[in-house]
């Protein structure tokens, strides 16, 4: 019989765990109709379980039909202040769970915008960088490669010899963060500077991923289809371990994939619900 082990450092990041803990109560209490502003998390089997406790999701569109008897959820990605001025004109009750880390990189932002070009490693149109880029007026430039970087120098949205300050998405790879500044010194020659605002959390998991995925004959990686946090550890752990699969629910399991294999490990991305881990480990076995 095949071996199973799900990986103890995945699951919920603090961030979505307070987000999603301070929907719960909000909901328990009876205290009217609670909409997250965008979902809540990046999974869509935990997406419909909060559903059937009454959790429901609007976008920026649909804030104005909402009235009273209704409270707004800011998750754990945060808002540019464009949001919050809505919220206000709007008359609407909200409740801010933006991630203290996401937070205090917002306000770092915002200060780095006034004395120099600010530069986001990050994907683009993704909710926190929506929010990131808000706090310097749109003014930011969003990358994702050093050919976008370089690409970005070539078409004048970035010049060679103006002051930089560059930061990163608090949930991309390291690796890639790393890459990304090393072309960057050397592509500039004005003043540069580099900020480290890859999440504590975000990072240990790269190096807790890579030894849990030597360990194991064959890694089942559980993230939903739209978790940007889930796209970068998945390849991560590819990399590692060729024989990585990705999937969103254990109905996507392949009894193929454990041929020949003593051991299997279970992991997933920061917006992964440990029950969801749990129930894969279960149908594996």
């Amino acid at each position: 019989m095949i071996r199973v082990g799900i990986d103890r450092h995945s699951g919920f990041c603090g961030g979505v765990i307070r987000a999603i803990s301070t929907a719960e109560d909000f909901l328990s209490k009876g205290n009217g109709r609670l909409w997250s502003l965008g979902a809540i998390v990046h999974n869509e089997e935990e997406l419909s379980r909060l559903g059937r406790k009454g959790l429901r999701t609007i976008d920026h569109d649909g804030l104005s039909s909402l009235g009273d008897g209704d409270t707004v959820l800011i998750r754990a990605h945060g808002e540019p202040p464009g949001t919050y001025e809505l919220l206000q004109q709007a008359g609407l009750r909200s409740i801010d769970c933006t991630c203290p880390v996401v937070l205090r990189l917002q306000k770092q932002i915002k200060e780095a915008a006034s004395r120099a070009k600010v530069v986001i490693f990050g994907k683009i149109g993704h909710p926190e960088v929506l929010g990131l880029v808000g706090q310097t007026d749109g003014r930011a430039l969003v990358v994702e490669t050093p050919e976008q970087l370089r690409a970005a120098l070539a078409e004048g949205a970035l010049r060679a010899d103006e002051p930089v300050e560059l930061f990163s998405q608090t949930t991309m790879s390291p690796e890639g963060y790393a890459a990304l500044t090393e072309e960057l010194r050397g592509l500039m020659t004005g003043p540069l500077a580099v900020h480290s605002t890859i999440c504590a959390q975000v990072a240990s998991r790269h190096r807790e991923l890579a030894e849990f995925a030597r360990t194991h004959d064959v890694i089942i990686f559980v993230s939903g289809a739209s978790s940007s946090n889930g796209k970068v550890l998945f390849e991560w752990c590819r990399s590692i371990n060729p024989r990585s699969y990705h999937i969103s629910s254990p109905a996507e399991l392949r009894a193929e994939w454990f041929s020949g294999a003593g051991s299997a490990g279970v992991c997933g991305a920061t917006s992964t619900p440990k029950w969801l881990l749990e129930e894969v480990a279960a149908a594996i076995k």
